[in-house]
């Protein structure tokens, strides 16, 4: 083997012990003298040393082996060597029974010293007793959940209710609900909690039961155990479901033995003794020198000792070793003598001296060890490490934890090491993820917060949302002084966290590291590949719990993860400027369809992988060059069919016969389980029966592309990042993607699973951690009620005052505790970094998003859980984590919440969805909807009522713009304020909450519609500027170009003018008592303001052969959306519900007030309604087929389900027109056949009046004419033009109309109209 780790390397058969040729020459490779001393210095023997150097025997590497065997000669005890030890039963090695020691369901690691709860309460001894003595034992708590942890005799009984301490003798102690259970319970110890090492004492020689938390008694639990013949107890415990322990009886160094007591399984003591002395022959070797050129030894310090490769050195090495390394093979050894001496280097030392040395050590552990001797020994003293560091307690400096992680990266910068332990240990037989999680400590007095936050503070006001709510400016001096103290303290221990993480981080960068592939494959590939398999058990086994990486693992090992991802991604732009930096990360999206990287069985955005291979099969080939083999879709669809070697009746018989045997369940084992080390080759137990676990499912292999595809354990480097003929990863780059490499391609696969991790429970425990938040804030309030009962309570009332002291002292020293943990929590959990980390996340899932969604039908193959983070990121952040900047330094977050909100409110999903949030916070969101639109971006918040009510408003439920679908078919679909909505969707519930908060003040309502008045009005004027300058740029006879810019300016203020409108109609809908209640003072104002406008709209529109009208016709590119419909329909809209679907006396009102308007006119309503502009005295009538607009000329129709229907040619499919009903109802009252009574005597009293017309008119009641009827009678064929019925209508006057009256310059007005319109002696014209 050859040693890297060096910068030399050593052939090991070089130095082979076993030629008697080669003795006579290795003892001259130095002075015989200067060898025997050296040898001496190195094997000599304190007890044995002698006292003059020339009475030693000559030592060189003939005579050392005797030597040697002399040196490690140890006196063994027969009877403790057999395992028969007086006071103790069993076998010598202590094990969990799963044969038959155990009731429940439980799954047990494969070296029977790690087990979970798998069944309600499931109970397990082990396989020896004791019956006089002291024993000890430990157990580590993995979960800090329900278990009964203690002894019992062979004869308890117990089931899936009763476990250990619920039955006559056997005892137990559990740290969740803190009491000790002998049939009965009471109150004992304190709360346990995972990390935690719980040591179980018995003293069958004075009969009692003891328990000891970290090492600390908790004191005499029981006294008076029953003792005697046939009396013995097993260790046992009873646990709950998904709950996990570790045994220690000894088969490891106890953590925390105590004197007098022994542990159940002995030690190896004579091995013990021998691989101390090696140890000590090893570092005297490291500790001297060889000075062949003076002929001396010379003693320098072990941290300088490099390996030079002097044959006397590594011959001595050799004969070490050859002892040694059977040893370090042992479990107990190993943590004992090679752990303590390497963290004695850890600590001699600086960190670099220290990392040479164990550098230095590996290389010759690979040096002259078998191959699977060093591995062993590798294996072992990771697994001692990782106890270690989980199982170590909290101190102030978090020193211990400094100290274990600092040793786990020297062994890691060891490139042979790291290499065998990411690709057999780390991922496989370890949980490695425990190395990067730093565990909350439960009792914060233990862990010295006290010392680093020695004042306490929290907030004395919390809002609902459990935020505080008070300002800093209210706090008073002494608050402040106790604030600023506590921040100080969190200060400090944020920046002991942060150093337990940057190691974290750099373990990760090791495991990163892609530039060690000398001879062999890179670690990063090798993490790629153990990484994808971890994500593929925790993503398969989320419904079984006690197979998933714990949550508060998973949250930690993300944040480190980005950190090392983020060093590498910004490294790798530095010395690519082509590549883009971390802050612009992103998932390409042929990743989600090339095969490259497994997803496992997660869903798509568009269903199963296999379905859109099949459906997306051209959209593949003709947009990413990637072509599907028609056999393997076809081999894809029966995957489940074969998957299983076995006979399908054996498979289908298997699971039924082991369910009805009450026995295993056939689950896979993966290397999660609760156990602090050990994985893989676990055995589920049962009370029925034991049985092998069925072949773990293989990883499901890549779908063939155009290109190889290969599993996760088969890519190599090529396979993902690419050569000069493969594209690696980003195989079937779309056209829309760029040619530039983002980064290594083996980055973007860590990316991806980052983003799967955080999918998987990350946000689920952020969600959690935050009960801690709200725990300090239930605190406070009880606390802030006593403080003011204690205020009001009498002087007299001693007995009251007592008790709220009392209480007073609780829930103070509850917030103490508390608030301590809540600084913990916020170190690791919630700081400012790990914010970043997140935002940092959901701004790559956007932007994955938004590249996918480039690539059309290939976005359905995106994961579906890449929209799960970026929403769940998004609520974190909302939720979870407190701002660092205030709104004010956020001047675009409004308009981005109101960009948000627009585009919710524009489909029926996401509109339900802002339904369904609470009540309170959609009454917030429409209060600052109808917030004046003075001083802020008004546009928006118009555009989002406007969407909130289409498809209640009068003629507003089209899709496309009605009047270019006959002239210009093309242009209806563009884009505008009118247009680019889908089908209508409005919200009644919205709408009602805008109602209530428009009636609920005297100001809202006023202040709003004021605002809303004055934008119409300024949108209004500019619109008709500007086609003012457009004409005249038109008429000129010199070529002349108007700018685009003026042109969609100019379509903008049309499009606002129509939209202010519609918000109008609405509010005038919803609360129409605003405008025709005039017992409101602002009432009578709105009302004129509104008419004043209304004709002001309608002479600018309707007047013919106008400014509006010529620039209409024009139909310049841009104005497109600029017709008379759109204003005029929205105009006709406010009309009708003022005038006809308001109360009798509000219409009234309202038509008074429209009339005694100077603006109004006469013949804007007559154009609205399709008559003619009469004309002026002296000029010729126009031409009878001239065009006019007309409201009934507009082909829309309604269909039945309330959605405008169009035709290919734009002709109505029926003729429900609504037009017809306004003009019935505002012509004629609003009767299909006849005037309902009131009108029809005001108007009949009307004609009364006026002799010219008393014989046209019947006087019996009228009735519509009809088409289908015949031609009227010749005395009686003349109908009233609806143009002279509508003032008549408007005046709803009474019947006698004296001159004295308001109404008589309107009524003398509307004769003259009439006159001017007299009816014609021809056919009876249509009113319709």
């Amino acid at each position: 083997m050859a040693s890297k780790g060096s910068g030399m390397s050593f052939s090991r058969k070089s130095y082979r012990l076993t030629s008697d040729a080669e003795k006579s020459r290795v003892t001259g490779i130095v002075h015989e003298k200067l060898l025997n001393d050296y040898l001496h210095r190195i094997f000599s023997s304190p007890e044995h040393a002698p006292t003059a150097a020339t009475s030693r025997k000559p030592l060189n590497f003939q005579n050392l082996p005797e030597h040697l065997d002399q040196l490690l000669h140890v006196e063994d005890e027969d009877e403790e060597s057999q395992g028969q030890v007086e006071g103790r039963l069993g076998p010598s090695t202590v094990v969990l029974d799963h044969m038959g020691g155990f009731e429940g369901l439980l799954l047990v690691d494969d070296d029977l010293l790690g087990v979970i709860g798998h069944s309600n309460f499931g109970t397990i001894r082990s396989t020896t007793c004791v019956y006089k003595g002291k024993w000890v034992y430990e157990v580590l708590i993995s979960s800090q959940g329900l278990m009964q942890i203690g002894w019992c005799t062979i004869n308890c009984r117990f089931n899936q209710e009763e476990g250990v301490g619920d039955t006559h003798n056997s005892y137990a102690y559990d740290g969740n609900r803190v009491r000790k259970w002998n049939v009965t319970t009471t109150n004992y110890g304190k709360a346990w909690a995972a990390g935690d090492i719980v040591s179980c004492l018995i003293d069958l020689d004075d009969g009692t039961l003891s328990f000891c938390l970290n090492g600390v008694s908790l004191g005499t639990a029981f006294e008076n155990l029953s003792r005697g013949l046939g009396m013995a107890y097993f260790p046992a415990i009873s646990l709950s479901f998904k709950e996990s322990v570790a045994f220690n009886f000894g088969s490891r160094p106890l953590r925390y033995p105590v004197a007098g007591y022994r542990p159940l399984q002995d030690p190896p003591r004579a091995d013990l003794v021998r691989a101390q002395k090696l140890l000590g022959c090893f570092q005297a070797v490291l500790s001297v020198e060889l000075d062949s050129v003076e002929g001396r030894l010379v003693e320098k310090n072990s941290s300088e000792w490099q390996l030079q490769g002097q044959p006397t050195v590594l011959l001595t090495l050799a004969h070490i070793f050859h002892r040694f390394a059977p040893l370090l093979r042992k479990v107990y050894l190993v943590e004992a003598v090679l752990m303590s001496f390497l963290r004695g280097v850890m600590e001699a030392g600086t960190p670099v001296q220290a990392q040479s040395v164990v550098r230095q050590v590996l290389d010759l552990l690979w040096l002259f060890m078998e191959d699977h001797e060093v591995q062993d020994c590798l294996k072992h003293l990771m697994m001692s490490l990782l106890r270690l560091y989980r199982f170590s307690p909290i101190v102030p400096d978090l020193g211990l934890q400094i100290h274990y992680l600092r040793l786990t990266i020297a062994i890691l910068r060891h490139e042979k090491s790291r290499k065998f332990l990411l690709s057999n240990v780390l991922f496989d037989v370890l949980r490695s993820v425990v190395f990067f999680y730093i565990k909350s400590p439960l009792r914060v007095e233990e862990a010295g917060l006290q010392e680093l936050i020695p004042t306490t503070w929290w907030p004395h006001r919390s809002s609902r949302e459990g935020k505080d709510s008070k300002d800093v400016k209210d706090e008073t001096a002494e608050e402040r002084v106790r604030r600023r103290a506590y921040e100080r303290g969190c200060q400090r221990l944020k920046k002991r966290i942060e150093v337990v993480e940057e190691l974290q981080v750099q373990i990760l960068k090791l495991l990163l590291n892609n530039k060690d592939d000398n001879g062999g494959e890179a670690s990063r590939y090798i993490f790629l590949t153990k990484f994808r398999k971890f994500l593929q058990e925790n993503a398969s086994g989320r419904g079984n719990m006690p197979m998933l990486c714990p949550p508060e693992y998973m949250v930690c090992f993300l944040h480190r993860l980005i950190s090392a991802l983020r060093h590498y991604w910004d490294e790798y732009k530095a010395s690519n400027p082509r590549a883009s930096f971390s802050e612009e990360a992103y998932i390409p999206p042929q990743v989600f369809y090339n095969g490259k990287v497994d997803y496992f069985d997660l869903q798509r955005l568009g269903g199963l992988l296999s379905h859109l291979r099949k459906t997306l099969k051209d959209d593949l080939a003709s947009k990413a060059n990637i072509l599907i083999d028609p056999l393997e879709l076809q081999a894809a669809t029966m995957d489940d069919l074969d998957e299983d070697e076995e006979p399908a009746p054996a498979a289908a018989q298997r699971p039924t016969q082991a369910l009805a045997m009450g026995g295993v369940l056939p689950l896979p084992r993966p290397s999660w389980l609760s156990s602090p080390t050990l994985g893989r080759a676990n055995r589920f137990l049962s009370t029925a029966a034991v049985s092998l676990m069925t072949p773990r499912r293989p990883l499901s292999t890549s779908e063939k592309v155009k290109v190889r595809t290969l599993s996760a354990e088969q890519r190599t480097r090529e396979d993902i990042e690419g050569s000069h003929w493969n594209e690696g990863l980003l195989l079937g780059r779309p056209p829309e993607e760029p040619e530039q490499p983002l980064t290594e391609n083996s980055l973007l696969e860590v990316l991806d699973g980052a983003v799967m991790m955080y999918n998987l429970s990350v946000h689920q425990q952020l969600g959690k951690m935050v009960g801690v938040s709200d725990d300090v804030n239930e605190y406070a309030m009880a606390l802030r009620d006593t403080e003011d009962k204690l205020r009001r309570c009498p002087k007299r009332r001693k007995d009251i005052l007592a008790e709220l002291t009392k209480s007073q002292k609780v829930f103070s020293e509850k917030l103490d505790h508390l608030s301590r943990r809540l600084a913990w929590v916020h170190a690791t959990v919630y700081s400012q970094e790990k914010m970043l980390d997140i935002y940092w996340l959901l701004r790559v899932c956007l932007r994955t998003i938004e590249h996918g969604d480039r690539t059309g039908s290939l976005f359905a193959f995106m994961p579906e859980f890449y929209l799960s983070v970026a929403i769940n990121s998004y609520s974190a952040l909302k939720n979870y984590f407190g701002p660092v900047h205030s709104m004010e330094e956020l001047p675009d977050i409004r308009d981005s919440l109101m960009q948000a909100l627009a585009s919710y409110v524009c489909y029926p999903h996401s509109l339900r969805a802002v339904e369904r949030i609470p009540e309170e916070q959609r009454v917030a969101m429409v209060r600052s909807l109808l917030a004046p639109y003075e001083q802020r971006p008004w546009a928006q918040t118009n555009w989002i009522l406007v969407r909130l009510w289409r498809g209640c408003g009068f003629g507003y439920r089209y899709t496309r713009l009605p009047h270019l679908l006959k002239t210009k078919p093309e242009d209806a679909n563009l884009p505008s304020l009118q247009s680019e909505w889908p089908e209508p969707c409005p919200s009644t519930l919205l709408q009602q909450h805008m109602a209530d908060l428009l009636r609920e003040g005297p100001d809202v309502a006023p202040s709003f519609l004021n605002s809303v008045l004055n934008q119409l009005n300024w949108a209004f004027s500019e619109f008709i500027g500007m086609i003012q300058e457009i004409q005249q740029a038109a008429e000129r006879l010199e070529r002349n170009f108007v700018d685009s810019r003026q042109l969609k300016v100019c379509a903008t203020c049309f499009d606002l003018s129509v939209s202010l409108l519609r918000v109008l109609e609405m509010t005038i809908t919803l609360v129409p008592e605003i405008f025709l209640d005039w017992s409101r003072p602002t009432s009578e104002m709105l009302l004129r303001r509104l008419a004043q406008l209304l004709n002001q709209v309608l002479n600018r529109v309707t007047a013919e052969r106008n400014l509006f009208d010529r620039v209409v016709t024009l139909r310049l590119p841009g104005l497109e959306s600029v017709d008379h419909y759109p204003i005029l329909v929205a105009v006709t809209g406010i009309l009708v519900r003022l005038l006809v679907h308001g109360p009798a006396s509000g219409t009234e009102r309202a038509t008074s007030v429209l009339l005694a308007d100077p603006c109004f006119q006469l013949r804007s309503i007559c154009y609205l309604l399709g008559q003619s502009e009469p004309p002026a005295p002296g000029t010729a009538l126009p031409a009878p087929d001239r065009k006019r607009f007309s409201l009934q000329s507009c082909e829309w129709t309604r269909d039945g389900s309330g959605i405008w229907d169009w035709d290919r040619s734009g002709v109505s499919r029926r003729a429900n027109s609504q037009i017809v009903v306004l003009k019935r109802h505002w012509v004629l009252g609003g009767s299909d056949t006849c005037y309902p009574p009131p009108l029809q005597t005001q108007i009949t009293s009307a004609l009364r009046s006026w002799p010219r017309w008393n014989r046209c008119w019947h006087t019996s009641p009228l009735h519509l004419p009809r088409q289908q009827q015949p031609p009227c009678p010749p005395a009686r064929r003349t109908s009233a033009p609806s143009a002279m019925l509508t003032p008549f209508l408007l005046c709803s006057s009474p019947v006698a109309i004296s001159p004295a009256s308001k109404w008589a310059p309107w009524v003398q007005r509307a004769r003259e109209v009439a006159w001017i319109h007299r009816p014609s002696s021809s056919s009876c014209p249509p009113l319709l």
